[in-house]
């Protein structure tokens, strides 16, 4: 593998919660293709502008095979190939394969379908909220809870075992965990979902895994793959979404207000909230398959590519309007916060549907909310792959 030598770190701290590193806005300006070394110690390019993140995420010269599942993980020649149904790290014509049995479960008429069950839970978890008299965590009383019943629904997976699921996704998505103890949060999973697939073959129920199950088109092992997959992203994403929504709403008093006197603009708010938030905060990798021309730089084939959803999100090339600056009422503009291509996120109008409901519910139910300690002290899940807070504490 031949890599350019590295100039620089990828950027990773913060100097506002909800803002990516400004060290981004000089890269897009200066060399918005520039070579680095990642966090996890390997070296490659890291692409920050809007129209050169949806390239590297749709040209079929950039792979997602062969992505090493965690930092600290060997070189990319030494990567193993993808578990099975892990469909994310696959390239047509095997993700197309995936991709075709699971798109009909989360279109926008089905998702319509769905609201009332959203909205069911959304109003039983705000009511034990209000029952708790405050403070409370928004994250374990509401933001939590919310995806990861939905998703059980979904998927047919028991909400009893959510502490078990629940541990081992963080572990997943944790940057710091170890090789062992990200392995052993894997093969957990795979193991619990696999007993779900054994269950629901003998006895099916009105679920999507029951679906994929009766099909007969996916292995045992390619359906726990794909189950581990949904089960992780329909919480853990969509989790940190409303916590960090919330937060940075409470922390622009304009913006909120605006969407108080006026809840026809929620859509948009949350379109606007998805872009400017970002939470998949350290981008998404790929490797180059050829010898590849990008903005004037030479990728050789086999480099590490890693495209910035963040920092493309935040392009005045692609959003004149200070997209440095949350606005509420914003014209809906096209952005990066679930991808692009083919690999772009499956569940994203459930994601949209859940968002929708939970923030509109929250603010309409508690007028006065607000933090219970100042936002210094919100710990931030900077040491995640998914962004976030580990803990919101409010009051109203």
């Amino acid at each position: 593998m031949t890599n350019t030598p590295p100039l620089k770190t990828q950027p990773t701290v913060r100097s506002c919660p909800f803002d990516p590193p400004v060290e981004y806005r000089t890269l897009r300006e200066q060399e918005p293709v520039a070579p680095v070394t990642f966090p996890d110690g390997a070296a490659g390019w890291l692409v920050t502008r809007y129209d050169d993140v949806r390239t590297v995420l749709s040209d079929p010269r950039f792979s997602a095979k062969r992505i090493v599942l965690r930092p600290g993980g060997g070189g990319m020649e030494d990567a193993p190939p993808p578990p099975p149904g892990l469909f994310i790290m696959m390239d047509a014509p095997e993700h197309t394969r995936f991709r075709r049995l699971l798109t009909g479960q989360f279109t926008v008429r089905r998702m319509r379908q769905l609201a009332p069950a959203v909205e069911k839970i959304v109003a039983e978890q705000l009511d034990a909220m209000a029952a708790a008299e405050g403070p409370v965590d928004l994250v374990q009383a509401f933001a939590l809870p919310v995806p990861s019943l939905v998703i059980c629904e979904l998927l047919g997976v028991p909400y009893a075992d959510r502490e078990e699921f629940q541990r081992n996704s963080a572990t997943i998505v944790r940057l710091n965990s170890s090789p062992e103890e990200f392995q052993q949060a894997q093969a957990a999973l795979r193991g619990y979902i696999h007993q779900l697939v054994l269950a629901k073959r003998e006895k099916p129920t009105d679920d999507i895994l029951s679906e994929l199950v009766q099909s007969g088109e996916l292995t045992d092992e390619e359906l726990s793959g794909v189950g581990v997959l949904l089960l992780i992203a329909g919480h853990e994403t969509t989790a940190n979404m409303i916590a960090l929504s919330t937060m940075c709403l409470l922390q622009n008093p304009e913006q909120l207000a605006a969407l108080r006197a006026d809840p026809s603009l929620m859509d948009g708010a949350v379109e606007e909230l998805l872009r400017y938030l970002t939470v998949v905060q350290f981008g998404v990798r790929r490797t180059a398959l050829e010898d590849v021309e990008l903005h004037g730089q030479q990728i050789k084939e086999g480099s590490m590519v890693v495209a910035s959803l963040a920092s493309g999100n935040r392009d005045t090339e692609h959003l004149a309007d200070d997209p440095e600056a949350l606005d509420v009422g914003r014209s809906h503009t096209a952005h990066l916060a679930f991808g692009h291509g083919i690999h772009q996120c499956l569940g994203q109008q459930l994601a949209r549907a859940e968002l929708k409901a939970a923030l509109s519910a929250l603010l309409d139910r508690f007028p006065t909310l607000r933090l219970a300690v100042p936002v210094e002290e919100v710990p931030m899940r900077d040491d995640m792959l998914v962004y976030g807070v580990h803990e919101l504490p409010v009051t109203w």
